[in-house]
This record gives structure tokens, sequence and C-alpha cells, in this order.
């Protein structure tokens, strides 16, 4: 809290703060709870859609599906934690978004994350890496929710700070969705779940601000997760659910019990006071203070209708959870405290919450970088060198040695998990399936930092698309530096106006989402990494694409314009060394354009595989599809860096039996489209030249991540 807050905070208060008092202030007057320097910003986010039910000031968001089924999803961070305690935060983090979407009535059916990590040989990455995946599939496996897939990344700018960031997805009837705003007079307050204990707290505290030498220090504010009681916690508040005993529900997460109950006072506009006393401890000694900034897991806020507790608590028993009631919903407008008999805090709701500040912080455009003219980077060498190197650099080797740690097929409605460009999860006992990615690419996003936005948003749109789906929502979790300095804020500002320019034209509202930022040491920032997470849906499951070639002899065609885009390329950082450069333009309308073609011609059976083309260019998609099947491929494209390796937007590669086809209804759509070779063989053929084995790039590609980690 700044000097200039607490006169704030005093004023409101007309008398010094209890420490309890203080420490409530200042907990939800962090950054990470009031989001202070970044609420300006995210307003200006579409939010909106004729399928949304729910947008973001919930636990999470929420989206119509169709057949009287809703779909619950958000993704956020716990990037501090996990790199002072990876396997604890990681683990907490699955933990906690876990909850955002079964106290809204969800039953949880996939998780998702995206994890940035340091330069490979820096010391602490392997034991970061070690640790984090450990993390998210010991919470994952356990609790029995799939883990399946995520994006996992490298770089140097990540070595003092990195990134996990989890996304849960859920599904409840749309008619049955819970919210948080307290309501009735006089109801009862319960508290469910685990005990409270010390650990977390400061959690808040410590994820708004920057580390240093003594970030080893912080470990005591890190959570302590336990899956197997996440899993009793989800059948019991689901099974409550099924009554009509509940009025609002809200998980304790960040500042625990404090944000709870503050929140729900203030979305319901009513007071809440309550006996501390009464709150399950599982430490001897603690104080008001500890208990209300206590970020211990697994833990629930209800309010109940009066005369339902004893049903209430038979749940819970039942499922040998504890059960307390703790309180009331008072008229007075207030959080009022007691314990030990005495008041250990009494504080007006809406000044927590209302007037916590929000700034218009100063901001800089980032700088624009230089073209790169793919005609100046010739290949270096032979293309299968060239192309051997890319598929084995850390970015698009294979990340199996992670997911491979975790349970992807637990629920058994698992239709396609890590490996394509989308998750695929049948909604038990139909057709109908979710699509489900998480994308950015943030060494755009540094380059050019709305360009950036505008194509996370675009690729996470692209990838459901490419296995047949409609692009529905996004959540969004938004990783930014120190947003005092004006350069890191304009990293922000710029990501958020590319961000709403995709999201308007490619009807992709924002539902839900996260804000980290201070993510910083000793003064260096991270990559500025707004990861989009996203959701679509199928209607039927047999109309859908997967990125593995299906059989010999079918045409390979290139959807999209190619321009040969190198700036901020994987090629030029990998084989040339070279960080600079603009980002490749993002055209909207073409994107809007080419992917609905493509999702057509899927959903009328007229193209096999697909995959749609970022990092690495066209050759890396086609290697990556002939890796995924096995087979091989000859290609009538230009050996030119550009075409090869170029990372032009809205493309993708389709096989089909008959290309022509495809050609044809291209020019009807007025999608540039064009033959670029036929499937078959045991090698990658280029211009009847350069042939690259498929087993050799698989080899290559299986290698790197394993050999890292030995």
């Amino acid at each position: 809290m700044s000097a200039d807050e607490y006169a704030l905070m005093l004023e409101i208060m007309g008398r010094t703060p209890t420490l309890t008092e203080f420490g409530i202030f200042s907990v939800m007057w962090s950054e990470h709870c009031s989001y202070k320097s970044s609420k300006k910003w995210l307003k200006t986010l579409p939010t909106t859609a004729p399928w949304v039910i729910c947008g973001p000031g919930e636990n999470a968001g929420v989206i119509d599906i169709g057949d009287g089924q809703a779909c619950i999803f958000k993704m956020e961070s716990h990037n501090h934690p996990s790199f002072i305690e990876p396997y604890q935060g990681a683990a907490t983090g699955v933990g906690g978004i876990l909850r955002d979407v079964f106290t809204m009535g969800a039953r949880p059916v996939a998780n998702m994350n995206a994890l940035r990590f340091g330069s490979p040989d820096h010391p602490k990455t392997r034991h970061l890496l070690a640790g984090v995946v450990a993390g998210i599939g010991g919470y994952g496996n356990c609790v029995g929710v799939p883990t399946v897939g995520g994006e996992t990344n490298f770089h140097a700018a990540y070595n003092g700070n990195i990134l996990v960031n989890a996304m849960t997805v859920g599904l409840a009837p749309a008619d049955r969705i819970f919210y948080s705003a307290a309501a009735g007079i006089g109801n009862p307050i319960v508290y469910v779940g685990s005990k409270t204990g010390r650990d977390g707290i400061h959690g808040a505290t410590m994820a708004s601000a920057e580390f240093s030498e003594d970030s080893e220090e912080k470990r005591p504010t890190v959570q302590v997760g336990d899956p197997f009681t996440e899993k009793l916690l989800i059948e019991a508040c689901l099974e409550l659910m099924a009554t009509d005993a509940i009025v609002a529900i809200q998980d304790m997460g960040a500042a625990g019990l404090t944000s709870s109950s503050v929140e729900m006072s203030d979305k319901g506009g009513c007071g809440i006071e309550l006996d501390l006393d009464h709150v399950p401890q599982r430490e001897t000694g603690m104080t008001p203070y500890e208990i209300m900034l206590s970020e211990s897991q697994e833990r629930m806020l209800m309010v109940l209708k009066p005369g339902r507790e004893d049903e209430a608590r038979a749940i819970f028993e039942k499922w040998e959870l504890d059960f307390a009631v703790i309180g009331r919903v008072t008229d007075t407008g207030h959080l009022v405290l007691k314990m030990n008999g005495e008041v250990a805090a009494d504080i007006e709701v809406k000044p927590l919450v209302g007037n916590a500040p929000e700034y218009d912080r100063p901001w800089e455009p980032t700088p624009p970088q230089a073209d790169v003219p793919a005609a100046e980077i010739p290949l270096p060498g032979p293309l299968d060198e060239v192309l051997t190197k890319l598929v084995g650099c850390p970015d698009i080797a294979s990340k199996a040695w992670i997911w491979e740690q975790y349970d992807g097929t637990v629920m058994g409605d698992t239709v396609a998990a890590s490996g394509g460009d989308a998750a695929i999860v049948r909604v038990h006992g139909g057709r109908k399936a979710l699509a489900i990615t998480t994308d950015c690419t943030p060494r755009y996003v540094a380059a050019d930092p709305k360009r950036g936005g505008a194509q996370a948003v675009a690729e996470a749109w692209r990838n459901l698309t490419a296995v047949g789906a409609r692009p529905l929502a996004i959540t969004d979790n938004m990783n930014f530096g120190n947003p005092e300095k004006p350069r890191i804020m304009g990293q922000f500002v710029g990501a958020i106006q590319g961000m709403s320019d995709a999201c308007r034209v490619l009807d992709f509202p924002v539902v839900s989402g996260n804000v980290s930022l201070y993510n910083e040491t000793n003064g260096e920032a991270i990559l500025p990494t707004p990861a989009i997470g996203a959701v679509g849906l199928l209607d039927d499951l047999s109309h859908r694409a997967g990125i593995a070639f299906i059989s010999e002899g079918d045409d390979i065609v290139l959807i999209g314009e190619t321009g040969g885009h190198l700036g901020a390329s994987l090629y030029l950082r990998e084989i040339h060394g070279r960080e600079d450069g603009p980002p490749p333009p993002v055209d909207l309308d073409a994107e809007r354009r080419n992917g609905d073609f493509v999702r057509n011609r899927i959903a009328h059976g007229a193209v096999g595989a697909c995959h749609d083309l970022s990092d690495g260019g066209l050759l890396v998609a086609v290697a990556e599809m002939a890796m995924a099947s096995g087979m091989g491929a000859s290609l009538d494209i230009a050996c030119e860096a550009g075409e090869l390796f170029g990372e032009d937007q809205g493309r993708y590669v389709v096989t089909a039996r008959d290309g022509r086809e495809v050609l044809s209804a291209a020019r009807e759509a007025g999608v540039p489209a064009r033959i670029i070779g036929t499937t078959g063989g045991a090698a990658l053929t280029v211009k009847g030249q350069t042939a690259i084995s498929v087993e050799e790039l698989k080899r290559v590609n299986e290698a790197w991540l394993p050999a890292l980690m030995n």
C-alpha cells in the first residue's frame, strides 16, 4: 500500500485502523485483488454475445452450448508461488481454478495449462520445470479431472520469473448457475471444506510485487494443496447444489476469507458479520489477521437459506469435510469481525471495493521494429539440416515428456488430448464436444503489442477451427511486468487493443480472465504474455479433423496468402540467432473468411487432416503432420526461407482426396488456396530434390526434452 493509498484509507476509516482492518484494506487494494492498474483497459474488451450467459465479474465465464447446457471456464495465474515452490505453487494453481469453476455449479471436465520457463541452460530451469509439471499432474490426476493440453515455451526473459497459467472447463445445466452475491438479511453464512492454517498468508500481496534476491524467503506465502480433499469438496458442493438451499457461494482464493466475504457482501449490497471463533482452524492461537488473510486451500463460503443448515451439514459431514456456521448477512453494509468477545474489525464494505484505487498509468507505445526482408535472409545450409534443427528446438520439440505425466483420459470423455491444435472433450452422453486450446506468441507481443495481442486471439480461434469447432469465447491471462513503468504499461495497453479488435471481428468475446503484473526480477521483466484460453463447440463429433495425414495420395492444400514474413519468426531466432523485426500482420477479415471456409469444408467431410500454420511456418506445419502420422509428403514449393518458414497469419494446411474440389470451393468463397503437394512415402521431399526422413525428424523432435530432463 502506497503512502497516498494509506492516507485514503485513513480518510475512509476516520480513525487509525486495527492491524486486521489494515490487512484487509491492504490485500483488497492489492494489484492482485483490485486490478487497479488494469481495470481501466479491461473494460474496453468485448464481453457479450447471444451465447454468453455470464461475462467477467464472477468466478468464471459462462456460455450457452445448447440443449439446456452451459460451459463454464476460466484461466488464472500462479506465477510467483510456482517460482518459489514449484510443486505446491503449480498444484494449488490447479486447485484454485477448479474451485472457480465448480463454485458456479459446474462439474469440471478438463484442465489446460500455459507454461513459460527460462532458458533451457539456466541452472534453475530443470528444477522448476520438473516441479511444476509434477505439481500439475499430482493435483489434476488425484482430483480426477483430465489434463488435456496446453503449451510450454522457453526464453531467457523468464529466467527469474516463470509463468504458470492454469485453465479449467466445466459443464452445468444452463438454468442452474450459482453466483456469489450475498442476499437475505439474517441468512446464515457457512464455511465448508478444509481447516484454516497459516499457509498462504500474504499470498496475494506477494503476487503483487516484483521479485528480488530474497524471493526464496517468501516460501511460507505459498499455499499447500490437498487434491483428495478438493475431490470431496467438488462432490459435496455439487450434491448440495442439487437442492435449493444455496443463496450464494464463493471459493476462498486469493486473500482467502477476506476476499470471499467482502466480494459476496459488495455484490449483494449488504453487510456481513462473522464470528471468527467458529472458523475451523488447524493451528492454535491464530489471530483475526491470520484467519482473514490465510490462503489455505480447499475452502468455500456460502450463504444458505434459513433453516437449511442441518441439511447442508449432513452432506458435508458425509463427505468428511468441515462445516461451520460462522456468521450472518446483515443490513449494515459493513464487514464486522468478532473474536473472543471483541470486535476485531468494522469496515464499510463499499470503499473496500468501490473506492479501491483505479489508476490511469502513463504508458508509451513500443517503438516499431525495422522490417526484415525475406530476400535478405537466405537458407544458411542444406534444407534437411535447417528443418531438423527447427523441429528439435525448445519451442517446437515434442512436449510428450510433460503431458505423459498427466492423466488425459480420466472421466472417459477425452476424444483428443495433447499433441494437436486443440483438445476435444465429449459432452457426456451425446454427440457434441468441446474443443479447448491455450495460445500466445510472446515474441510477437514484445515486438508489437497490438499486433501480437490480435495474433494471440486469432491463433486460438484458428486452433479451434482446425479441429472443426465453432469458436465461442475466450478467457485471458495477462502476464506482464511492472505497470508503473510506461514501457511495460504500453505493452499491456497495446495487447488489450489488439485483443479487442480480434475479439470483435471474430465474434469471440472475453468472458473471464486474470491479470498478473509485476512479473519482474531485479527490474528485468518477462516477455509480455497475454495467454489466451479458448473454447469452441463441435455439434457432431463425426465432423472433426486432426493434424495427422490420413492416407497416401491425398492432395495437400495451403489455405491463405503467403507473403514470406520472417520478422520475429522462430526461423530467424533459431537459425540466424536474431530476435528482431516486426511480427506478421494480422488481417482479421481474412482470418474470419479463411477460418469459416476451413470449418465448412471439415463439416462437409471434404478435407481429412487439418493444421493451422504458426511457429516455423509452412514446412514445420507439414513436418508436424507427417510426424503425427509417420507418413511423408512430396511438396512442390520454392526452396526459399520466406516460403518455407515465413509465419504469415490466417493460414491452414488441409489434405483432401480431391484437392481441385477444395480449390473450386475456395474460389467461390474468395479464399486463397493452392495445391502444394501430395501425401505418401517415408520422407518429406521438396521440389523433388531434398528428401528428409520423417522417422529422423520424429526422433529429433521427441529427443530434446527428455535429454534436457535427464
